[in-house]
């Protein structure tokens, strides 16, 4: 949700500060205050921006409705600025999801060498057991072969 500060809700929506104070004193508009500055939330409240007298219009009965073209001129406006925000909105996402896409793409690339490295390692160390384990053989059948024929020496 992006929150707009007074001055950008009112040049958006075409209002001024008098309507602007009227609808948040009337709790039709979400704010929040953020270091001295009030937001406006310009997603809630859009009923509350149309004109009063265009809602008596369409509710008065008649088959004509008589719309200023200011007020379209502004509508159109303010639909059209909310549509570029919303596409900002989605291009900063995109932009930030692409980001960590290559920041995951490398992280996994790095893990990938780290473990390639840590089964060269491992290879290496199973390698070296083995051949040790061939030399203790080794030593206990030649220690074995000297003291036999050290004991048969000594028996003679």
């Amino acid at each position: 949700m992006k929150w707009m500060s007074d001055d950008e809700y009112m040049e958006l929506t075409g209002l001024d500060a008098f309507a602007l104070e009227e609808l948040v004193e009337r709790g039709k508009l979400t704010t929040k205050m953020e270091d001295g500055i009030r937001y406006i939330d310009p997603s809630k409240g859009t009923q509350e921006v149309v004109p009063a007298q265009l809602k008596a219009l369409s509710l008065g009965g008649s088959s004509e409705m008589l719309v200023q073209p200011n007020f379209v001129e502004k509508t159109i406006g303010t639909i059209i600025n909310l549509h570029e925000k919303v596409l900002d909105a989605k291009d900063e996402t995109l932009q930030a999801v692409r980001i960590e896409n290559t920041f995951l793409r490398e992280a996994l690339a790095s893990l990938q060498e780290l473990y390639d490295e840590d089964r060269n390692t491992i290879a290496t160390l199973t390698q070296q057991l083995k051949l040790s384990q061939q030399e203790v053989e080794f030593m206990r059948r030649k220690y074995k072969l000297m003291w036999n024929k050290a004991i048969e020496e000594h028996t003679n």
